[in-house]
């Protein structure tokens, strides 16, 4: 078995213990020696460490800055959480404001409500409202955003409802053109991928003429839906059957996911929009 004591860790202890030996003894030798001397010998030793000295100094100042840097990230990052919370809360502001203008102008009674969307497989199509029957709010009830129309009630609970919005393969509304002079239905049709669903306005007698870029709104037909309320825009023709009917693909007012708040019609305006339509009135 191979000596502790002849290793080479041994060897580095032993100039280890030299060299401290060596640098007391200089040490207390120095005591001994004249004034002027020690002077001497305290500026060489002054001048041979200046340069460790002077990275100490330089060591100890990025310890300094880092540490102030630092401070001033947090700081940044205390400020960008700021801005952000701002930022969402202007944004919460401004579509509240757009709601509040939408539901004067459309001079029926609505509720303020906020949307959530399940996230289950399957549930693309349908979301929640945290509004129900406890505020009026009943089945084919409209669903309201700022820029137009997101969807219809399909099923009313006491504090909630359940609705779904135009990607539904059972969701249709009567149309029109801004200017009213073409009627038709709007539907939905499923795509191959999700980003493939498309918003179609039917029913379109083949000889009259609608512009790409034409305003579709909902025209009251029905019952359902208030006249007015935009639902698209005409982007190009889908098929043209025989010469009798043609389809035109809408760019969505609402995209299904963007609609946060919204607006939902309640029972009393909904008895009397149906009664306006058994009467005429949108016609």
């Amino acid at each position: 078995m191979p000596s502790y004591g002849n290793g080479p860790d041994s060897g580095a202890g032993t100039r280890d213990l030299f060299l401290t030996g060596v640098t007391l003894l200089l040490a207390f030798g120095t005591t001994y020696l004249p004034q002027s001397t020690q002077e001497r010998v305290s500026m060489l030793l002054q001048e041979g460490l200046r340069p460790f000295t002077a990275l100490q100094g330089l060591v100890s100042e990025e310890g300094a800055r880092r540490v102030r840097v630092e401070a001033l990230q947090e700081e940044l990052d205390s400020l960008s959480a700021m801005m952000s919370t701002h930022r969402a809360v202007t944004d919460e502001n401004r579509t509240l404001r757009k709601l509040l203008d939408l539901r004067e102008a459309l001079g029926y009674d609505y509720r303020p409500a906020t949307i959530s969307r399940p996230g289950t497989p399957g549930s693309e199509s349908t979301f929640l409202v945290n509004v129900g029957t406890e505020d009026g709010v009943r089945a084919s009830a409209p669903v309201l955003a700022p820029a137009g129309l997101v969807g219809v009630i399909r099923e009313s609970r006491s504090s909630n409802a359940v609705g779904i919005d135009w990607t539904h393969p059972d969701f249709r509304s009567s149309a029109m053109l801004a200017d009213g002079s073409v009627y038709g239905m709007v539907e939905s049709r499923r795509g191959d991928f999700r980003e493939d669903d498309r918003l179609i306005l039917n029913g379109i007698p083949y000889h009259q003429e609608v512009a790409l870029g034409q305003v579709v709104l909902t025209s009251g037909l029905g019952g359902v839906f208030p006249r007015g309320i935009a639902i698209g825009t005409v982007l190009r023709i889908e098929e043209e059957e025989g010469a009798w009917r043609k389809a035109y693909v809408l760019d969505p007012a609402v995209a299904p996911g963007s609609a946060t708040h919204v607006l939902v019609l309640v029972g009393e305006s909904a008895d009397s929009l149906n009664l306006s339509d058994s009467e005429g009135e949108y016609r």
